[in-house]
């Protein structure tokens, strides 16, 4: 996992959630972060940890983890 503090979080909400999430929702879901477009786009780490195999992208823009 790389060194960020959001990654944990964001793997947490990921981890709860039943299907693919969008970014805007895991901001939704982290409750403590305000709804903006700046946070929006920060959460936009997933395509990070997509990219490292961490998430998968199933579709464009939908994020989750991958399953055995």
């Amino acid at each position: 996992m790389p060194d960020h503090p959001a990654y944990p979080r964001i793997m947490a909400v990921i981890a709860a959630a039943d299907a693919p999430l969008r970014a805007r929702a895991v901001c939704e879901a982290m409750e403590d972060l305000e709804i903006a477009p700046s946070n929006v786009n920060n959460v936009r780490l997933l395509k990070r940890l997509a990219e490292r195999g961490i998430l998968i992208e199933p579709e464009q823009g939908l994020f989750t983890q991958p399953r055995p």
